[in-house]
């Protein structure tokens, strides 16, 4: 390969400013990983759900029923469309496990009778499967067992319908049914708390009295079946012996929380890389301008020996290119190892048996091809003006500055400045458009930091809103079955037990109009205080005495307002069919809520007065008596406890968030670097005469460097108040991207977040700004001020 005098000129260039080149690539690089980050975890995280779904059998239809035959089994199967149908027995059930005060919860499910599942399979990681004929072993969920150190030959005690039995661990499994594994009443996985206990059939059966009977049910599909059909003939099947309406995978709790994740992860995709991408252009087209415009010269002779403008130009796309290489190729291998990093935190929490991790060519493709594109158009309006320059007006030395005068002259506060700082405000003014896209490049670094720090603000506003201000109670607690009041005020008089309200929770279909929405709805007492339900403005709202109170969310999915009436088709009981009207819209930031008073959901399903949880304040100092005597109540199936929920809450989001704040940190102080660094350092080569000319006329070296740094800092404040502007907006963005079913962001952003963003970009341009101080103060005078630079 012939090497060429421009190429020779070319790699001389980039040794003498390899700090700018590698500070923009570093820019380059930042997009790139953020790019195979983003798009490497989701296609991975995506493909992994995919495999151990087709692998395992995941279900694509499930329902429950209150006692089914099983020759109904035979009718679910001749279904057009349905390929496999498994029928099974599931309950709650209240487990108490030795060292443990607090009962602890689980759902226990049947085993085929013979063999494994054929749907929702399990992937045993230690032990072998049940006995058929023993009724006291079990094969629980590997979470649930890490957590409790549980292994083969360990022991649990359950409570069965009301009796309290021994089970024996025989198996560790995992299910693609439980990625998320979350208990009743719970907003994130408690593994410690919450297992899954799978059981052999009869055992089952006979512990629960459905010998001969199922009471849920799981559907494979055919290609080319139509779900919403399916779903019909089962829910006509099944109503006769209390069948719920079936749902599909994508309502099902584990799909629709890993979905709502997986969707986060790949739109960060398409908000953080253009911000780096853009800075990188912007930082290629300020270097290569001022590049051309100290060599000047250079072109001219270059032009002259007959150079063509086509050779010149490539020139400087070269240089622009080769930045643009290492970036790409440090972004390359900075975004795979983070990619896989990421993957493999997600694959822990989500509890993937195994990892596939994509390396997907055209992921690679695309973010090099994109990086690089912005790289040249960057270069493109510098490369135009250096082809453009006339031999003769290239060689002749550029026209001086006029200095004259300016606006702020005429202010007498300026007059009462230093001479120092008045030579900074007037660069500063001369050449406004690159002061101002010096300070939309740092404004960008402030602005990422801000949108990334702001989530942290944000789940401190909701834990306040959702932990302090709506649930207040210190323990929930679910019954196996709908039960008469008379149950709560039995609580009341439990030890340690202060105060107890009544709850009921049904589930329905709401409707409007083609609208329609399958949730639970929830009843509390009229007057209670315990559960507190919220107004959009966060004020708090009386439950309605008649009518549904929907929060914000939920109004907005099934398009109604305020005094609409819906439908609600109960799926419970005697399944009616209720026309209510919306009396109230709440605020709401977990899943979706609607709420009526309890007395009228009671009079209007027709069974008495009924509860099926119960809220409790409780005393501390008594709580161990407490547990003690629900772990001996027969009709209590589940607890939650808030305080220990509220720990795990805390504990999952901020982890995970912490580890993103760090990514978003350290890009962010690599884009204030890279601006500020470059800015100070084609300054510094630019006016390296006129420095050293101050040098010789008697300004120290301090005065000197406050002459460029002082530009910096001025461009560094400037930048910052637009930057939290830009940051919030962006927050603004990101908040409505988090806006799902299962989770919304209020965006909230404090004053300690928009301080740290600050704090963070003063200290890389105070690094960047030592950096170029060592150099001024290192100018060789002599040799400055007999040529340029």
């Amino acid at each position: 390969m012939l090497v060429t005098a421009l190429d020779k000129k070319l790699f001389r260039d980039l040794m003498h400013m390899r700090g700018q080149a590698i500070a923009i690539a570093l820019v380059i690089a930042a997009g790139v990983a953020t790019l195979i980050l983003a798009t490497g975890a989701y296609s991975s995280l995506d493909e992994t759900r995919r495999t151990y779904y087709e692998r395992y059998r995941f279900a694509d239809i499930f329902a429950q029923a209150r006692r089914a035959p099983d020759y109904l089994k035979e009718k679910l199967s001749q279904i057009p469309g349905v390929s496999v149908v498994e029928t099974r027995i599931v309950f709650p059930v209240l487990l108490d496990i030795e060292g443990m005060n607090a009962p602890a919860s689980g759902q226990l499910i049947s085993l085929p009778r013979y063999g494994a599942p054929v749907l929702n399979g399990l992937f045993l990681r230690s032990g072998r499967m049940p006995d058929p004929n023993r009724d006291d072993e079990i094969i629980v969920n590997e979470p649930f067992a890490k957590a409790n150190h549980f292994q083969p030959g360990s022991k649990l005690k359950a409570i069965l319908n009301g009796r309290k039995r021994e089970l024996t661990i025989v198996g560790v499994a995992l299910s693609p049914e439980f990625i998320y594994a979350l208990a009743p009443g719970e907003l994130v996985p408690d593994d410690k708390r919450f297992g899954v206990l799978w059981i052999p059939h009869e055992a089952a059966a006979g512990a629960f009295d459905l010998d001969g009977a199922f009471n849920d049910v799981s559907l494979k599909l055919r290609r080319d079946a139509v779900a919403a059909e399916v779903m019909e003939r089962v829910d006509t099947l099944l109503e006769p012996f209390g069948g719920t309406d079936a749902y599909a995978r994508k309502d099902q709790q584990s799909y629709a929380f890993l979905n709502t994740e997986l969707t986060q992860l790949e739109a960060m995709a398409y908000v953080i890389p253009p911000i780096f991408l853009a800075v990188a252009a912007f930082l290629l087209n300020m270097t290569l301008a001022r590049i051309i415009a100290l060599e000047r010269e250079q072109i001219g002779l270059l032009k002259a020996l007959g150079y063509k403008r086509v050779t010149i130009a490539m020139h400087y796309i070269k240089f622009a290119g080769l930045i643009a290489v290492v970036g790409i190729l440090i972004g390359f291998a900075g975004g795979t190892w983070l990619g896989r990093g990421l993957t493999r935190l997600y694959a822990e929490f989500y509890h993937f048996p195994f990892l596939v991790y994509l390396y997907s060519f055209k992921v690679y493709l695309a973010a090099g091809g994109i990086s690089m594109a912005a790289a040249l158009i960057g270069a493109l309006r510098a490369v135009r003006d250096a082809v453009n320059l006339p031999p003769a007006v290239a060689m002749a030395a550029p026209v001086p500055v006029r200095y004259k005068q300016t606006w702020l002259s005429h202010f007498a506060l300026i007059k009462r400045l230093s001479q120092t700082t008045r030579m900074i405000l007037r660069h500063l003014i001369r050449y406004p458009l690159q002061s101002l896209l010096t300070t939309m490049g740092i404004a960008s670094s402030v602005a990422l930091l801000v949108s990334s720090l702001f989530t942290l603000d944000s789940i401190d506003f909701m834990v306040d809103v959702t932990y302090f201000r709506t649930m207040r109670q210190d323990v929930s607690v679910t019954f196996n079955e709908i039960k008469s009041l008379k149950v709560v005020q039995e609580m009341q008089r439990l030890p340690g037990v202060l105060n107890a309200e009544a709850g009921r929770s049904v589930p329905v279909t709401m409707r409007n109009g083609a609208r329609s929405k399958r949730l639970a709805l929830s009843a509390l007492p009229q007057g209670g205080r315990i559960q507190q339900l919220l107004s959009k403005e966060l004020n708090p709202v009386a439950v309605p005495d008649t009518g549904v109170a929907l929060t914000e969310k939920l109004a907005e999915i099934l398009g109604v307002h305020l005094g609409d009436r819906i439908i609600i088709e109960v799926h419970y009981g005697q399944r009616r069919r209720l026309e209510q009207p919306v009396t109230a819209i709440l605020q709401g930031y977990l899943g979706l809520g609607a709420y009526m008073a309890l007395e009228p959901m009671n009079a209007a399903l027709g069974d008495g007065r009924a509860a099926s949880t119960a809220n409790l304040i409780v005393d501390e100092a008594k709580i161990d008596q407490l547990y003690a005597k629900l772990k001996e109540m027969p009709s209590v199936s589940g607890i939650t406890l808030m305080k220990k929920s509220l720990q795990i809450f805390r504990k999952t989001l901020v982890e995970n968030m912490n580890i993103m704040t760090m990514v978003y940190v350290v890009l962010s102080s690599i884009i204030a670097f890279g601006v500020v660094y470059n800015s100070a350092r084609i300054q510094l080569s630019e006016r390296g005469r006129e420095l050293a000319s101050l040098r010789v006329l008697g300004f120290t070296r301090g005065e000197v460097s406050q002459i460029l740094l002082g530009e910096v800092a001025i461009l560094v404040a400037l930048a910052i108040p637009l930057g939290w502007i830009m940051g919030y907006g962006l927050a603004v963005e990101i908040a409505q991207g988090l806006d799902t079913e299962l989770f919304r962001m209020p965006l909230i952003v404090s004053r300690a977040t928009y301080t740290q963003a600050a704090l963070v970009v003063i200290a890389a341009a105070i690094f960047s700004a030592l950096v170029i101080k060592y150099r001024i103060d290192r100018l060789d005078l002599i040799a400055v001020l007999k040529t340029r630079e």
